[in-house]
């Protein structure tokens, strides 16, 4: 059950890195940092919810971290693609202005 959650979680908290790293330059420092700052909090996920550092639970995270950011992305080259202007490089006050 605790993997499933932070399997999820993952997840989730990927996505607006994803959505954030599809509006930089590739290669640049904003998009590498939109990749590697979610790892600590992953890290921490690990940790918080006791399932540790098995090797079977790398499989779900790597998974759930990659989905994440390939989610956020798809989604901000699809916003993108709608015509909803200005995008920003934030989901969260994309989806605010919208509404």
């Amino acid at each position: 059950m605790n993997l499933l959650l932070v399997t999820i979680f993952v997840f989730l908290f990927n996505l607006p890195f994803g959505y954030w790293r599809a509006s930089v330059k590739k290669f640049s420092l904003k998009w590498v940092l939109a990749i590697h700052l979610p790892i600590p909090f992953v890290i921490f996920a690990r940790i918080f919810s006791n399932i540790g550092f098995e090797l079977y639970t790398y499989p779900f995270l790597i998974a759930a971290f990659l989905i994440g950011q390939l989610s956020g992305s798809k989604l901000y080259l699809r916003r993108k693609r709608l015509g909803y202007a200005p995008l920003t490089s934030c989901l969260i006050m994309d989806i605010v202005k919208q509404n």
